[in-house]
């Protein structure tokens, strides 16, 4: 081929990568980076070794491996071949693999003896396996094969972090497409009222009636496909043809849909799978429908599920460039200009949202943390993904690999998967398969035994049965059974517990089929469900809703399974722990799987010391009850520096140190409201506090009789309360440290006449008036003239008297 726009800078490659030997190229989508650039440097004689070329998806891989060795007028399999799993055709020189291969392909021989550079094509996509094998093959050039040429391609992606990543690698940049492209935006956005699906349909026979020459139309889903073409049919004219296009399909119909039409006009309806290198002939439209779907994983309850999400900019200008790859094109877009603008740049790298287990397990066999990832892997989700594994015997206490954990990596399945065929044997074959593959029984119940049951031939139950789904997931099947021993008679219980030790499902009482899956979150199935009445069930496909998931897939267990299965799992836990709804410490001996409750019992000789600990949860929601005595002790404390601090806040806070030993007889709420802290509080202080604080904030202020009145110290001035006749006496008004105390005097009625700070003025002033007014009201009781001359006395004259 020649004429393409990356004719023009290939000269500019092949002297950097001979300099350099890392180089980032950056090649719109036409330019013919795919074809052009391998055979470039294989004719530049950079390297006298193998070149690899990663390509995202398989159908690309083989067909740019097929168009590579036309245009070396040679067959695939002489100077280009291509591996990927369950298909391969070794070249001599050159090789399309899929990401996947690389990565076994390093792990199994880490100098790459063989290979001198590896092109990272559609590297824009930043899938997982591409983020990974471009870390590791850096590594192998930074410390054994300095030689090793890398070149990353893309057509959207920001060159900036790539060539930083690579030691600040050349970044050679290639002009726009081969053909114009002309875009057309919708006038109105769509109404809320009209479904996505009929909108699409409109659209693209909007598209059909307006232009020439193929139409390639993105939509997110098999779904979506499915149903915009059951929407189409009538409304093509007769010489139009409908093609599907996406992963699942069986690789006659993809090839089929890429193919030349041989009369007609050809109509594709796509996934994001023909975003890639993918050149489809005689696409001269594109209809973009804006959506994508993308898997979202979430660590916290260990599922994924695919979301669909509006493109990004740069999804959107790749899959517009599908139109100017034969010939000048035309792009309608599902969106108004407007919205345009509100896109996201780029896509997020599927390292930052994806189930990251079988990239822990690579990185566990690589034996390195210290990886250099353009995106690192979130901290949250790479732990998580390590627990796993961790349960699934691949890694050990220490997180290093197991040999059970290299063996599941040899397996082209989720680790998941791979434990339960490492275990079970060619017995689990056919359940791997079909767990690796998207559901070939729509419409049908969950139960997986359904499922098995059609890939047999003999299922007649409701459901749609898939059947090219049916005949892949047989062929894959026997691959996977090949070489595998026969372990132990296992049931499809417990062959699905292997993979899944997390979602065993114990039913919640009540009504509703609710489960509690034993890795602890919630999950649900449909009520009408054949399996809503079971015990115990196993889920092998959750939709991934955080707070409570629905079950798609799932197969019903015993008891007696699941303790044969798993009995080095099953534990007996003793519980003590603060009843909300009981307000009470409650003590059970219970025997667990993960967070599943098998049997509760009674634990009546629970220690004491166990209770206390968890009557501090009780203590923690029901709140501190101090006494009147407490608080005041507590006043006392705050008033003095350098002691401990005694508010409700600090005090919660810490309740493990300084209350715990005094909770041995406590274990309800009412207990609780009768417990006096005092005793607790004052333990707190050791016997040179309690020195300080009794001398500078006394406790009780002792009266001329020598009776001892509690000091207040709730408020900013310490004070006390007492009957006037006990002060009797009294010439120098008393003090706690510096600070005057404040002192109600009560009548012999216990009543207040008078609050004073300076008792010695008040008998010079204000208690003639008091005298005068209290002899009439109580005239048994004294009242001297001169009260500081009078004994004190709380006794009145006896009557008659």
């Amino acid at each position: 081929m020649t004429g393409l726009p990356i004719d023009h800078v290939l000269p500019e490659l092949m002297t950097v990568l001979a300099a350099d030997a890392r180089a980032v190229l950056q090649a719109p989508p036409g330019a013919g980076k795919t074809t052009q650039v391998p055979l470039a440097l294989l004719q530049a004689g950079l390297t006298a070794q193998k070149i690899i070329m990663l390509e995202p998806r398989r159908l690309a891989a083989r067909a740019a491996a097929e168009r590579l060795a036309e245009n070396l007028s040679e067959p695939v399999g002489k100077t280009v071949g291509y591996r990927m799993r369950g298909a391969t055709k070794p070249g001599t020189r050159i090789e399309v693999v899929t990401e996947g291969i690389l990565t076994r392909m390093i792990q199994s021989d880490p100098g790459l003896d063989g290979v001198g550079a590896i092109i990272f094509d559609e590297f824009h996509e930043r899938s997982l396996n591409s983020d990974l094998g471009l870390a590791l093959a850096w590594e192998i050039r930074q410390i054994l094969r300095p030689d090793l040429i890398l070149l990353v391609m893309s057509a959207t992606l920001d060159a900036g972090p790539a060539a930083q990543m690579l030691d600040d690698a050349p970044v050679i940049t290639s002009q726009g497409q081969s053909f114009p492209v002309t875009t057309h935006f919708l006038e109105q956005p769509i109404r809320k009222d009209v479904r996505f699906e009929q909108a699409a349909a409109e659209l693209i026979s909007s598209a059909i009636a307006k232009t020439e020459g193929g139409v390639l139309a993105f939509l997110p889903g098999e779904g979506e496909i499915r149903r915009v073409a059951a929407a189409l049919e009538g409304r093509l004219p007769k010489a139009c043809h409908l093609h599907p296009l996406y992963g699942a399909l069986p690789f006659a119909a993809q090839r089929a849909a890429i193919a030349p039409a041989s009369d007609g006009r050809k109509i594709v309806l796509s996934t994001s799978i023909a975003e890639t290198s993918l050149t489809i002939s005689d696409i001269r439209v594109v209809v973009d429908c804006g959506r994508s779907r993308r898997a979202r994983f979430d660590p916290g309850s260990g599922m994924s599920r695919l979301v669909t999400e509006k493109v990004s900019r740069a999804e959107a200008t790749q899959r517009a460039g599908r139109a100017g790859r034969v010939a000048p094109g035309q792009a309608y877009k599902l969106w108004t200009k407007g919205e345009d603008g509100a896109l996201p740049a780029y896509p997020p790298a599927e390292i930052e949202a994806a189930d990251l287990t079988g990239l822990a397990l690579e990185l566990a066999v690589w034996g390195s943390d210290g990886l250099n990832f353009l995106t690192p892997p979130p901290d949250g989700a790479l732990a998580e993904a390590r627990n796993l594994l961790q349960n699934l015997g691949a890694l050990d206490t220490d997180m290093r690999i197991t040999p059970h954990g290299k063996a599941l990596a040899k397996l082209p399945l989720h680790p998941r998967l791979g434990h339960m065929l490492q275990i079970a044997g060619a017995q689990a074959a056919p359940l791997a398969a079909l767990l690796a593959a998207r559901d070939p029984l729509r419409g049908a119940p969950s139960d997986v035994a359904l499922r098995l049951r059609a890939l047999t031939g003999r299922y007649d139950g409701p459901g749609q049965l898939h059947q090219p789904a049916l005949s892949q997931i047989k062929a894959e099947a026997s691959r996977l059974a090949k070489g595998l021993k026969h372990g132990p008679k296992l049931s499809l219980a417990q062959q699905l517990s292997l993979a899944y030790p997390d979602r065993v499902g114990l039913r919640r009482k009540g009504s509703d089929p609710r489960y509690l899956l034993s890795g602890g979150k919630g999950a649900i199935l449909d009520a009408s469900d054949p399996l809503a009445g079971q015990r115990l069930i196993v889920a092998s496909d959750l939709d991934g809703n955080p707070r409570e998931a629905r079950i798609r897939q799932a197969a019903a267990m015993t008891e007696a399974e699941l303790r044969h299965i798993h009995s080095n799992l099953i534990k007996w836990d003793d519980i003590c722990q603060w009843s909300r709804r009981d307000k009470q410490v409650i003590a059970r001996r219970q025997e667990r799987y993960g967070a599943l409750i098998l049997e509760d019992r009674h634990w009546p000789d629970a220690p004491p010391t166990a209770i206390a600990a968890a009557m501090l949860d009780g203590v923690r929601e029901l709140g501190l009850h101090p006494s009147d005595a407490a608080n005041r002790f507590r006043a006392r404390v705050a008033l003095v520096e350098g002691m401990p601090a005694m508010d409700d806040a600090s005090l919660l806070a810490d309740l493990d140190t300084w209350l715990l030993p005094h909770l041995t007889d406590v274990r309800t709420a009412a207990q609780w409201r009768q417990f006096d802290l005092l005793p607790a509080l004052r333990a707190m202080l050791d016997w040179s506090q309690m020195q300080r604080l009794d001398q500078a904030a006394p406790a009780h202020f002792e009266t001329p009789l020598g009776r001892k009145i509690p000091i207040d110290y709730e408020d900013a001035v310490p004070q006390i309360t007492l009957r006037l006749q006990e002060m009797f006496g009294v010439t120098t008004h008393p003090h706690v440290g510096r600070t005057p105390l404040r002192i109600t005097l009560l009548s012999p009625g216990q009543k207040p006449v008078q609050v004073t700070q300076d008792i010695v003025t008040f008998w010079s002033s204000s208690y003639a008036d008091v005298r005068r007014d209290m002899r009439g009201r109580y005239p048994r009781h004294p009242w001297p003239e001169d009260p500081t001359q009078a004994d004190p006395t709380l006794r009145a004259k006896p009557r008659g008297t």
